[in-house]
């Protein structure tokens, strides 16, 4: 997902430069939502890991 993120992130900036105003300011936004997904779902993903760790083996 990050990697989206990112992709997305370039292909707003090299539309930017291009003069493509509503492209870029669009393909930004999908950015900044993957990239939100992504870190809630990272840290999501450590809290239950670590917890999980925590509790005894029967």
């Amino acid at each position: 997902m990050l990697y989206w993120a990112v992709i997305f992130f370039v292909g707003a900036l090299i539309a930017g430069v291009l003069g493509f105003g509503g492209i870029a300011g669009t393909m930004a936004g999908i950015a900044e939502i993957l990239f939100i997904v992504f870190l809630v779902l990272f840290i999501g993903s450590l809290i239950f890991g670590f917890r999980g760790r925590n509790q005894r083996q029967p």
